[in-house]
This record gives C-alpha cells, structure tokens and sequence, in this order.
C-alpha cells in the first residue's frame, strides 16, 4: 500500500484557499477600508493557498501516471 500525503494536503489546501479567495472577492469592503493599507489579505492569500494546492495536486498526479 502505497500512501502519498500530497492527495490529502492539496484537496486541504485548494478547498481552504478557494473559501478564502471568495470571501474575499464577495466579502464586505468596509472591512479593508478601515485597515492603513487597504489590503485585501483573504483574497491574496486565498489565492496563495489555491496555488499550493493545485500544485500538490499536479505532483500527485504526475507521480500516479508512472
């Protein structure tokens, strides 16, 4: 049996960085506008997260097709 921690870490990653980036997208402005820089950091680090997911996925099923 062969395990690989990749499947499970880059479905966590892609699930929590697609929430992340909607909320962001969809979220209340207010929220940013009070902050100095007006950063919208959840959508910013949404994609982030959704970027490492996809790439632990695509390690996975590069190594799947070997």
């Amino acid at each position: 049996m062969h395990l690989d921690v990749r499947l499970p870490i880059g479905l966590m990653f892609s699930i929590f960085g697609a929430l992340l980036s909607l909320f962001g997208l969809f979220g209340g402005r207010e929220v940013y506008e009070k902050h100095p820089l007006q950063v919208n950091i959840n959508l910013y680090w949404g994609l982030v997260l959704l970027v490492f997911g996809v790439f632990m996925l695509v390690l996975v099923s590069r190594t799947r097709k070997r």
